[in-house]
């Protein structure tokens, strides 16, 4: 019986970014994530008990200057693999820059954490877009998606060749040429790895469309519809009848009353945001003023703060739920949730809003998918 991500138990629930120390909140507080090995290991057995999905790890080569922010991370797939070796069920992405991984090490790599899951590993492939992680490798940011994501759709049909084929083969490409007699042995468990992609550009958005299982999108908001995921879905479809589903990311602040909810937001990403930090970040990303008016920064910058830019659930396990409703209406597969204190908070979490979620059909008991 599948389980994790691949299970058929409805909308999807995974948690993002634990691997981090902060998780994906730009704060000051002495209470945030603080992304340890022994934090991830108690955080990962939790979240196989509770029944949650997915761990989906953010890839940092570097981090930000002028801020704690994602000053430790974990590499993630060393990462991946402790954590599928201390549980059952739930699926572990590895998250892997196509330019900065040989595709095949990264099969190798990503075989042998299959093994080591049963089936459990995924992937999460990364063309790139941080200047300054290229620049720590010595390597030259590709100047437009279109060429990064040619990069990365070569590298992966190698990585996929070197799992399928039964006989050695050579590869002569634009970005990998003269790869003579590859093969691999292991071979992923399960055939093959489910693949997530994070992608807003129209070449990313391709990619995802020709080879990706989840397109991974912060730009999803609910109460516009579902044009995006109909979308998505219509691009993958023209190629070979594939079928994609749509996920996007949040952060959660569950407390039992809305009160509680809001103060806490206020606490940890107003009165104690790492405003330089939430800065740096944005402007990392492209949100400048040569890209957005003033009036759009100053609307990113507090979401940024709370959760680097998620959508917010938060409030009451009633209002979680019922945000979160709101995306299985329109059509979106799952959702990848941070916390500000993923240890802390996620049982709360788990014991209060899956239950409401499954009354209302949005998700099925585990077991029964």
């Amino acid at each position: 019986m599948d389980s994790g991500i691949r299970a058929d138990n409805g909308f999807k629930l995974g948690l993002f970014a634990a691997n981090a120390s902060s998780g994906l909140a730009i704060t000051t507080i002495p209470e945030r994530w603080s992304g340890s090995w022994p934090d991830n290991v108690r955080l990962a057995v939790l979240a196989d008990r509770l029944g949650i999905d997915f761990l989906l790890p953010v890839g940092r080569w570097i981090g930000w200057p002028g801020t704690t922010f994602h000053d430790s991370v974990l590499e993630t797939i060393t990462w991946a693999g402790g954590l599928l070796a201390v549980t059952r069920r739930i699926s572990v992405f590895a998250t892997v820059h196509s330019a900065l991984v040989p595709p095949v090490v990264a099969a190798k790599q990503l075989a042998t954490l299959d093994q080591i899951g049963g089936g459990r590993a995924g992937l999460n492939i990364v063309a790139g877009w941080y200047q300054a992680e290229y620049e720590a490798f010595g390597l030259d940011l590709p100047g437009s998606p279109d060429q990064r994501y040619a990069h990365a759709q070569e590298w992966w049909d190698v990585v996929r060749t070197l799992w399928s084929s039964a006989e050695p083969f050579d590869h002569d490409g634009e970005y990998f040429p003269g790869m003579r007699g590859l093969h691999t042995s292991p071979r992923p468990a399960a055939g093959g790895l489910p693949v997530i992609n994070a992608a807003v550009s129209g070449p990313g958005r391709e990619f995802a469309a020709r080879n990706a299982d989840f397109l991974l999108t912060a730009t999803f908001d609910p109460r516009r519809g579902s044009t995006l995921v109909e979308d998505a879905k219509r691009a993958a479809r023209a190629h070979g009848g594939r079928g994609v589903e749509v996920l996007s990311n949040a952060f959660v602040v569950c407390r039992p009353t809305r009160r509680e909810a809001d103060e806490f937001l206020r606490h940890y990403a107003h009165d104690n945001a790492d405003w330089p930090g939430v800065d740096t970040v944005m402007s990392g990303q492209g949100i400048n003023t040569q890209s957005f008016t003033e009036e759009q920064i100053a609307m990113f910058r507090p979401r940024f703060a709370a959760g680097h830019g998620g959508f917010p659930l938060v409030g009451t396990p009633d209002e979680v739920a019922e945000a979160i409703g709101t995306f299985a209406r329109a059509g979106a597969g799952g959702l990848a949730l941070s916390f500000v204190d993923y240890l802390g908070e996620l049982e709360y979490f788990a014991s209060e809003v899956i239950p409401r979620l499954e009354k209302a059909g949005i998700r099925r008991p585990a077991g029964m998918g």
